[in-house]
């Protein structure tokens, strides 16, 4: 298997299995791992029989699945940050003569870490072209992405997400008010209250991030490679910066899952915005103020 770690998670990006049922886009808690007690140092790269380790032998994820015999080696960016892990399991001991190939095995890991960065940097310089080609499909009363630009990004992110294991949120946006806005002081003032929020939240978010305008009071921000923690600090950036702007919205924020995808986070991130709108309109009716 290659593998990426991401917060707790342990993400399968390659496998080739031969009776255990691993594929690609499987999930496992990273801390139940033998490849965790590696990287920590409390177990061997290359163990003809796992059992025989204490670290593994205790290891959660040899309750999940049967190990007799495990290897693994670090995968590490330029940087020196972990990436993942190249690794190997087998049900049954095998004969201790493996541990000979560990020299052969760190030298695919190298050469594995290597591929992988100047993939990693040219999907970098991709992701700026597609924005570049995107810049056609933007929003012409406030300069973001529209539907259409939306769309074609978050596709393009959530294949780079598959493949790599990168995090990813998806923040949905719905101003509240700008009917009332068009009907009582017209439409060129609820105009510049949609430009106002547009440029309220592309002041909020990180360069890499991708906000749209989804329809006429609607926007959703794509925080790209953003974990929980992250997607926490953007949804209180963005919400910031919209009171800063006097503008009244209702936020919803979800974190993409592995197993799922980024339009099942956009689902939840809807329905969550749609949970804070309902609580807004009970707290303004209450009149107990603005959430």
């Amino acid at each position: 298997m290659v593998t990426r770690t991401e917060g707790d998670d342990w993400i399968v990006l390659q496998s080739a299995d031969h009776g255990y049922g691993v594929k690609e886009g499987d999930v496992f808690r990273w801390a139940d791992s033998f490849c965790s007690q590696m990287v920590l140092g409390r177990g061997p790269c290359v163990a003809p029989r796992s059992a025989d380790v204490p670290a593994y032998a205790a290891a959660p994820i040899g309750r999940q699945v049967r190990i007799g015999a495990y290897v693994g080696v670090p995968l590490s960016r330029e940087d020196g940050s972990l990436f993942g892990t190249l690794c190997a399991i087998h049900p049954t001991p095998q004969p201790t003569g493996i541990a000979a190939e560990l020299p052969l095995i760190e030298v695919l890991a190298r050469l594995l870490c290597t591929v992988l960065e100047a993939d990693i940097r040219a999907t970098d310089h991709a992701r700026r072209a597609e924005r570049a080609e995107a810049d056609a499909l933007t929003d012409g009363l406030t300069g973001v992405y529209n539907r259409r630009g939306w769309d074609q990004l978050s596709a393009a992110e959530e294949s780079r997400c598959r493949r790599y294991g990168h995090p990813a949120c998806v923040l949905s946006i719905d101003l509240d008010g700008l009917k009332r806005v068009n009907d009582t002081q017209g439409h060129a003032a609820g105009d510049e209250l949609i430009c106002r929020a547009a440029s309220a939240i592309q002041g909020a978010i990180r360069k890499q991030d991708m906000v749209a305008r989804l329809g006429g009071d609607e926007f959703a921000v794509l925080g790209i490679e953003c974990d929980a923690v992250g997607a926490g600090r953007l949804r209180d950036h963005v919400a910031a910066a919209l009171a800063a702007a006097n503008v009244e919205a209702s936020l919803g924020i979800a974190v993409r899952d592995p197993r799922r995808g980024l339009t099942h986070a956009a689902d939840q991130a809807d329905a969550a915005m749609y949970v804070n709108k309902t609580s807004r309109r009970a707290t303004t009716s209450t009149g107990t103020g603005r959430t």
